[in-house]
């Protein structure tokens, strides 16, 4: 079973204080360019991996899906997003990705935010989603970036005068613990190449690959997404079935 560091007080205090727990998907500044991969989602089954408070589940709703599942191991998420959403179209249930189960080809589209690196055996979970997907069906999903990620000491250095970002040993794939929001929180470091290869070997199409970065706008709004020109934070994938 996967850590479900969510559930402890400390970490979901934390989480409920940041933009895109507050904001919901306007929060989040990577939002505009997932939204650019969207399929049309008129008439659409759905599922959220990893649903937190729902919002996208909501959203797939207002785009026009005709039922959405919403999957999450937090049992504090999912009471979140079950007193935040009135829609019998929608459906919120407790699940570990690790140890997912799902019917076969029923879903027109699969989604995740920001979950996959809490995921020990990736393999399964992607063989898992393949099977659930119709053929031609559309995965979009965002992890922590593996270069973000390799270090068991996060934030910026400064070395002979310039600004690094230790990475910290990046081939070698496992379990990494580190303190964010709570301590000893594990995430499970995976290269790009063994990412994308783990989609292709499944039997997914590679249609997009994005290293997120913002806008000028978005940082002149705010000055501090300027650090993720420099160090990607978070990788985009599109892919097809």
């Amino acid at each position: 079973m996967a850590q479900n560091v969510y559930d402890q007080p400390e970490f979901f205090e934390g989480y409920s204080q940041l933009g895109r727990s507050v904001h919901g998907l306007a929060g989040a500044a990577e939002w505009p360019a997932i939204r650019a991969l969207l399929p049309d989602l008129s008439g659409k089954s759905v599922v959220d991996l990893g649903c937190g408070y729902g919002w996208f589940s909501r959203h797939a709703r207002e785009a026009g899906a005709a039922q959405v599942l919403g999957l999450d191991l937090s049992e504090k998420m999912i009471a979140r997003a079950r007193a935040d959403t009135s829609d019998a179209a929608i459906e919120h249930k407790i699940a570990d990705l690790d140890q997912l189960e799902l019917p076969e080809e029923s879903f027109d589209f699969a989604y995740s935010s920001l979950a996959f690196h809490y995921v020990e055996d990736f393999g399964r979970l992607v063989a898992t989603i393949h099977k659930a997907l119709v053929p031609g069906a559309h995965f979009v999903f965002t992890i922590e970036h593996p270069i973000y990620m390799a270090s068991h000491d996060p934030g910026w250095r400064i070395e002979n005068g310039e600004r690094t970002w230790p990475v910290d040993h990046y081939s070698e794939e496992g379990p990494r613990t580190t303190d964010w929001l709570a301590k000893g929180v594990i995430k499970h470091h995976r290269t790009i190449g063994t990412t994308l290869n783990t989609l292709i070997a499944t039997g997914f199409a590679i249609r997009h690959v994005e290293e997120w970065r913002p806008t000028q706008e978005q940082i002149a709004e705010i000055p501090a997404l300027a650090e993720e020109v420099d160090r990607p934070m978070i990788l985009i994938m599109k892919v097809e079935k």
